[in-house]
C-alpha cells in the first residue's frame, strides 16, 4: 500500500493495481497523475518521472509517497516548490510533519507542506554555504509553545538521521514558529510572530505586577488563552460577548487589581493590533489573572516556591 502524506485519502485497491497515468512530470522524482475519481495528486518516488512523459502509466510499485492538499491552488504551488527541491528534503519534511500531527492536540492547516518544507530546504541551502542565523524569537518560541520546541528538537534530530547534517538548535524555534502558524489556521509569519511579541510583552506586565516566578505551571493555561485571543484578535474573527452583566460587574468590583491589569493588557494589545476586545475579554483575562494569583499563593503556602 502507498504512503500518503496528504489531508484527504481516498485510494481505492483498484486502483492502485493499476497503477496512474502521467499528467506531468515534475522532475525525476516527482509526477502529477490523477487518482481514481479523477482528483490531481503529487506522487513521489526515486527515478518515478527519469526519462518519463505525459500520458505513459506508473506501477504502484514505483510510488513511495501521494500528496493531495484539496485546493487546486495549493496543489499547483506544492508542485512548484519540489520541482528543484531533493527528494530527502521532501521526505523528511513529510516525516516531521506526519510526527507533528500524531503528537500536538491541534490540527495542522494544509499550507505547512509548503511552508515547512520549504523553510527546511532553505535552512538546508543556508546551512551549507555557511549562513548561520539566530532566531530572535528563540526564548520566546522555547517557553510559549514547548510541544511545538520540542518536535522541532526532534525534527533537528531527523534530519541529521535522514540527510546527515546537524542544524543549530536555533532551527528547532524556526521549525516550532512554522507549526504554530499552521496550527492557527496558516497565519501569516509576520501575524505569529507578532502575536508571540505581544505574549512576551504581557507575560512582562503581568510579572511586574503580580512578581510570578518564570516557572509558575498556571503561567501555561495564561498563554494558551492569550494565544487563542490574539489570533482571534488578529483574524479580525468575532469577539465573546455575552449578557450575564451581574459577573461582569461582580469582576470589576471584587477584582479590582485583576481587572485594571486587564484593562492595561487590552490598551496594548489594541494599540498593536489595531483591533477592538471586547469587555467580556477583558473579564475573562481578570478573571484568569485571579485564577493565576491563587495558584501563586497557595505554592507559596505549600512551599512549593
Amino acid at each position: 500500500m502507498w504512503d500518503t502524506g496528504q489531508l484527504i485519502v481516498a485510494h481505492g485497491l483498484a486502483f492502485q493495481e493499476r497503477g496512474m497515468r502521467i499528467e506531468r512530470v515534475i522532475n525525476n522524482n516527482v509526477i502529477s497523475a490523477l487518482d481514481d475519481q479523477g482528483r490531481e495528486i503529487v506522487a513521489m518516488g526515486r527515478g518515478i518521472g527519469f526519462q518519463k512523459k505525459s500520458g505513459q502509466e506508473i506501477k504502484a510499485a514505483q510510488v513511495e509517497k501521494i500528496f493531495h492538499l484539496g485546493s487546486p491552488d495549493l496543489q499547483a504551488r506544492f508542485q512548484e516548490l519540489l520541482a528543484n527541491m531533493p527528494m530527502e528534503c521532501v521526505q523528511v519534511s513529510d516525516e516531521i510533519i506526519s510526527y507533528a500531527k500524531s503528537h500536538l492536540s491541534m490540527q495542522l492547516n494544509q499550507n505547512v507542506y509548503l511552508a515547512l518544507t520549504d523553510h527546511i530546504d532553505f535552512a538546508l541551502r543556508r546551512f551549507k554555504d555557511g549562513m548561520l542565523f539566530e532566531n530572535a524569537l528563540y526564548s520566546e518560541i522555547r517557553r510559549f509553545y514547548p510541544e511545538e520546541f520540542q518536535i522541532g528538537c526532534h525534527a533537528l534530530d531527523l534530519i541529521e538521521e535522514r540527510i546527515k547534517v546537524r542544524l543549530p538548535e536555533d532551527e528547532a524555534a524556526s521549525i516550532a514558529f512554522h507549526l504554530v502558524n499552521s496550527e492557527f489556521g496558516g497565519m501569516r509569519l509576520r501575524d505569529t510572530q507578532i502575536m508571540t511579541e505581544i505574549i512576551r510583552h504581557l507575560i512582562g506586565m503581568i510579572r511586574a505586577d503580580y512578581h510570578f516566578p518564570e516557572d509558575l505551571v498556571y503561567e501555561d493555561r495564561l498563554i494558551t488563552n492569550l494565544k487563542f485571543m490574539l489570533n482571534r484578535l488578529i483574524q479580525n474573527k468575532e469577539g465573546w460577548i455575552t449578557e450575564d452583566a451581574r459577573f461582569n460587574e461582580f469582576v470589576r468590583a471584587n477584582y479590582r487589581n485583576e481587572y485594571e491589569l486587564a484593562r492595561a493588557m487590552r490598551d496594548y494589545i489594541e494599540s498593536v493590533v489595531s483591533c477592538k476586545m471586547t469587555e467580556e475579554e477583558v473579564i475573562y483575562l481578570a478573571v484568569q489573572l485571579k485564577y493565576a494569583d491563587i495558584k501563586k499563593k497557595e505554592g507559596k503556602k505549600n512551599g512549593i516556591f
